[in-house]
């Protein structure tokens, strides 16, 4: 029986908060390890907010979009480097930096990080979702839900656990920024609602909740199709 191929869009901020968070590594290794047998995973790795640290520094020394989104490019790849590491023989011998080509290997785990200026992890997980068929993917981030405002500035924040695309679209709007933090970046999201590809969002802190969506079991989050 084939494995079902799923793409994670792992936050760099649950991989790096501050310094590395090794004891999440270890947790995430294991709610991956033990899914093999039925799936395998690629495994986009973003920079957080150590990123946005360095491309707001570069900003104040006058830096264009370009060179910002550069340097955010180097710290997903860092971040993805140590994220390979932690899987060690299990995964693809390279960290890939182009989700335009086709990944021929038949190791379980793949490990990505950004491609190039313009292209943020969520435009380059989609852009491989369709490069390989795959119709799933998983964004690890640090919230529970995607909601209609800002949480933390609003306690009436509406959570939703189902939105289709349209109307996630019309929250998360159309422009895409180097750094900028939304759910899922506005550009991959109009290209995954035209190619009928499911995001579900899940709060990474919680890998519990990540482990029975895998299995099929209820869990709290968002799904956006």
């Amino acid at each position: 029986m084939a494995k079902e191929n799923i793409i994670i869009s792992l936050g760099g901020s649950l991989v790096a908060p501050n310094e590395i968070d090794t004891a999440f590594l270890k947790v995430f290794k294991k709610s991956i390890m033990k899914n093999l047998n039925s799936k395998r995973f690629f495994i986009f790795v973003g920079g957080g907010k150590i990123c946005r640290n360095y491309q707001k520094a570069m900003l104040e020394f006058g830096a264009d979009n370009t060179e910002r989104d550069v340097i955010g490019i180097d710290v997903s790849r860092l971040n993805a480097r140590v994220v390979k590491q932690v899987f060690n023989e299990a995964a693809f011998l390279e960290v890939v930096t182009n989700p335009t080509k086709k990944v021929n290997t038949k190791k379980d785990v793949v490990v990505a990080a950004g491609w190039k200026p313009g292209w943020s992890t969520d435009y380059c997980a989609v852009t491989l979702a369709k490069n390989m068929g795959i119709k799933t993917i998983v964004n690890l981030t640090n919230i529970d839900y995607v909601y209609d405002k800002d949480p933390k500035k609003f306690k009436n924040a509406k959570a939703f656990k189902e939105i289709n695309w349209r109307d996630f679209r019309k929250i998360v709007g159309n422009k895409w920024s180097p750094g900028l933090s939304m759910p899922f970046d506005p550009r991959a999201s109009k290209d995954a609602e035209i190619l009928k590809i499911k995001v579900v969002l899940i709060n990474g802190h919680h890998l519990d909740r990540f482990e029975n969506f895998l299995n099929n079991k209820p869990f709290m989050g968002t799904t956006i199709q």
